[in-house]
């Protein structure tokens, strides 16, 4: 996908297990084969990382997403969420890479993990604000103290 290609972060509320991750490839594979705006064909791609995100891009230079396709694209998401029994759409918990393994934070808790420096401003954490592939590259897992965590650092 190019830089400028529209990018959406789905992250598990947990770790999925191998024959989960593949039910995801396998159902995001076939929806992003027939995904359409306005009847046009998106050009669209998807990874799966760390074994608990959902990343799906567009490239909006060939065909823009349009609200229905997003729409869309969100029942595919609450189809996976009740099939597997996850939450892909939960958005108060932060995701700290510490030691190879992922770690989920509340963010009314934030400041108590950096307070007693479970986090600290080196700790990487995912940013899943990203909107776009180049973004993605560049930052979307980056030190905290680099990012809006760094204001529970004192």
């Amino acid at each position: 996908m190019p830089d400028n290609a529209r990018l959406w972060i789905y992250q598990a509320d947990r770790k999925l297990k191998p024959e989960e991750v593949r039910f995801v490839e396998e159902n995001t594979k076939n929806f992003l084969n027939q995904w359409q705006a306005h009847g046009q064909d998106l050009k669209a791609s998807f990874s799966v990382e760390y074994d608990q995100f959902l990343i799906i891009s567009v490239d909006e230079s060939f065909s823009q997403a349009s609200g229905c396709s997003i729409d869309a694209s969100v029942h595919l998401i609450k189809a996976l969420e009740k099939e597997l029994g996850v939450s892909f759409m939960t958005t108060s918990q932060v995701a700290f890479l510490q030691n190879e393994q992922i770690n989920l934070y509340p963010f009314n808790q934030l400041k108590a993990q950096a307070e007693g420096q479970v986090i600290t401003p080196e700790t990487l954490v995912f940013d899943n604000t990203v909107r776009n592939v180049a973004q993605f590259r560049e930052g979307w897992l980056k030190e905290s103290g680099k990012t809006w965590v760094k204001r529970y650092f004192s």
